[in-house]
């Protein structure tokens, strides 16, 4: 199940406030950017956390599981897989 649309919704509350939801592409690099910096990811990494209810280890915190809405929306897929399977 994909969570593009609450992903994006929360990226463009939090740090796009400008932007709609249209204007922001779901691989656009929100961290080369700009859009998001170091505290900003630690704040997402909180909210992904609390929101989708996933663990996230010292071995997730990869800058590439949360570069983009997409690659979140990867990321909670695939820990939610992990956790499904008794990861």
């Amino acid at each position: 199940m994909s969570h593009v649309g609450t992903i994006k919704q929360f990226v463009i509350e939090e740090f796009l406030p400008d932007v709609s939801a249209q204007e922001l592409a779901d691989d656009h690099d929100l961290l080369s950017d700009g859009v998001i910096d170091s505290l900003g990811v630690l704040k997402l990494i909180a909210w992904v956390e609390d929101r989708f209810g996933v663990a996230i280890g010292d071995a997730d915190l990869d800058p590439n599981n949360f570069r983009s809405v997409a690659a979140i929306d990867a990321f909670v897929a695939g820990a939610r897989r992990t956790e499904v399977a008794g990861g």
